[in-house]
């Protein structure tokens, strides 16, 4: 089986836990006979960690032009074709530098470059609607050139090139939802954000949730058909422990620490606020907000506010070993969610051997049993968790070994096996 799959980050190029997800999940399915993937990003590094998966840059498709009908997100598209092995390039003169787009009638004009390539950031800026519809166009290039089997396409970014790759190849899609704009604005959602959604999982043959919790939001919020929502939870990528990691801390004092996006969907507010609270009970602890985001200012203002800055760290945004380092130099992690679709991170945290607190608003709380899991409202209760386990040695023990010995069962190879199960249903 043959698989094409669409994402929009790859290690060591993330912002957080979807990239992370697409490795571990196409590293399992690199272990399963007779099966292939071809995972295509819009912009390829050359540093990506590609062991076990093929990787093609949507920036690297030269480009001429054909008429194709696509149904949904995007009609009457003029979209590119290229030849089966990328290479060798046509001569600029070959190709045209840009076409229209018809978005329901109002135009739009995707430009290639002097070589025919479309341009990607292969981030999330200001461009990124308009790169979403550049990486569709690039699919339906891949939909009649690749040979495959199936398309899988991760998260809202990714689906009208999954829709764009169905419509010309006729192929079943798989839909992977991580997040939804439920989870990231609070229920607030963009509209244009929801669309985009909604129209990926109405024209996929099946969708995968990272969760229940997350399938519960699919069929209720979406109105999509419950018979082809599957829960395939995430798992956690084995780590190579080296002396380099163990950090010292340079102080006695414990350390309880977030480590996410710093903003509203993961509870940054939550966490600050319970840091105040313990504070008022004990004084040899220090609490460390890891990550950066739009509340990051916020977060620091409030902070200094509740006078608890000389207990406070900010690190801004962690990557790599940098983010082993903090788990091994941390007593407790801690993830107040107001709306997880699984999480990651509180498994990292555990193989470092760090009891972890989680929110029962995340996926996550479905499948542990050694994590205290709390509403990520109820700060007394977090407080008494935090205090708990930095005060009772044998607490923090349990958790501890407990916890490393229960995350070490969740491997990427049964993940990958569930989703395997998906593929072959279509």
């Amino acid at each position: 089986m043959k698989v094409l799959m669409f994402g929009w980050e790859f290690p060591p190029h993330i912002s957080g836990g979807l990239g992370t997800a697409c490795f571990g999940l196409t590293k399992g399915l690199s272990k399963i006979p007779n099966l292939e993937v071809t995972f295509v990003v819009p912009k390829v590094y050359g540093d990506e960690q590609n062991n076990s998966v093929s990787i093609i840059g949507a920036n690297q498709i030269p480009v001429v032009k054909k008429n194709v009908y696509l149904e949904g997100f995007i009609n009457n598209m003029k979209v590119y074709e290229v030849g089966v092995h990328l290479i060798p390039y046509l001569s600029p003169e070959q190709y045209e530098k840009s076409f229209s787009v018809n978005y329901g009638g109002s135009s739009r004009y995707v430009t290639a470059n002097d070589r025919g390539l479309l341009d990607f950031s292969g981030t999330y800026g200001p461009n990124l609607f308009q790169e979403i519809a550049n990486y569709a166009v690039v699919a339906s290039v891949l939909g009649v050139e690749v040979d495959f089997d199936v398309i899988h396409a991760h998260d809202w970014l990714t689906y009208p090139a999954g829709i764009a790759a169905k419509a010309v190849s006729g192929k079943p899609l798989v839909v992977h939802v991580h997040a939804t704009d439920f989870d990231r604005s609070g229920g607030k959602v963009n509209p244009a954000v929801f669309e985009i959604e909604k129209e990926g999982m109405m024209a996929a043959d099946r969708v995968i949730t990272v969760s229940n919790f997350t399938r519960n939001i699919v069929i209720d919020k979406y109105g999509i058909d419950a018979s082809k929502v599957f829960t395939v939870y995430n798992a956690v990528e084995p780590i190579e422990i080296h002396e380099g990691l163990k950090v010292a801390k340079g102080f006695d004092e414990k350390i309880v620490t977030f480590l996410g996006r710093v903003t509203m969907q993961k509870g940054p507010e939550y966490f600050v606020d319970v840091a105040h609270k313990v504070l008022q009970k004990m004084d040899n602890v220090r609490f460390v907000m890891a990550g950066s985001g739009d509340m990051l200012n916020k977060m620091i203002a409030h902070a200094a506010k509740l006078k608890i800055m000389d207990k406070f760290h900010f690190t801004g945004f962690l990557s790599g070993d940098d983010v082993y380092k903090m788990y091994y130099m941390s007593d407790v992690y801690v993830m107040p969610s107001v709306s997880e679709p699984f999480g990651i991170s509180p498994l990292e945290a555990m193989q470092s051997n760090v009891p972890v607190i989680i929110s029962n608003q995340s996926g996550v709380s479905e499948i542990l049993k050694h994590a205290i899991k709390v509403d990520f409202w109820d700060i007394n209760s977090m407080g008494d968790a935090i205090y708990g386990i930095l005060n009772y040695p044998a607490l923090y023990q349990m958790f501890s070994t407990y916890g490393k010995a229960e995350v070490e069962g969740l491997k990427w190879e049964n993940s990958a096996i569930k989703v395997k199960e998906v593929y072959d249903s279509v």
